[in-house]
């Protein structure tokens, strides 16, 4: 709960509880060094995808390329295409495979992130794919990682 009271022009934040606990714990742990488990399992499937795909013959050119608009975890070059990966990462114990997690929004949201970011970088008329490397982890250790090469096309817009 936010609550905004204004009460003799002093403008007061009146925070609930349990948000304020999950702010401080997120500053804490930004603030001293701590990162999070999520964060670190995170960028150990990001840097397997990238070992993947740069063992795939494929050119890593960015990683978490952020802009208003969200963030592309992996932008790379196949020859003369821009791909544009989505990392997906997944504990065994939740049963479901990482790749079942891109969702219509998400492939929405990596079009038009793609679509800005070529804007910057390409040119409009580049060449592109969209790809998905699942990562399967159990605990801190990678038990797969598979390349999903044209996972999905553009026309999820």
């Amino acid at each position: 709960m936010v609550e905004l009271l204004d009460s003799a022009f002093q403008p007061k934040l009146v925070i609930g509880r349990q948000l304020l606990d999950t702010l401080s714990r997120r500053l804490r742990s930004r603030y001293t060094g701590r990162v999070d488990a999520r964060q670190t399992i995170g960028r150990m499937a990001e840097d397997a995808a990238a070992r993947l795909l740069t063992h795939a013959g494929l050119r890593v050119v960015e990683r978490n390329a952020r802009s208003a608009l969200g963030e592309i975890d992996l932008v790379c070059r196949d020859g003369d295409a821009w791909v544009f990966v989505e990392v997906k990462c997944r504990q065994a114990r939740w049963g479901d495979g990482p790749a079942a997690a891109v969702t219509w929004l998400k492939r929405r949201r990596l079009i038009r992130l793609a679509q800005a970011y070529l804007r910057w970088r390409g040119g409009p008329t580049a060449r592109c794919r969209f790809d998905v490397v699942a990562v399967t982890v159990d605990g801190d250790r990678v038990l797969e990682v598979r390349h999903l090469p044209a996972a999905f096309d553009g026309s999820d817009a």
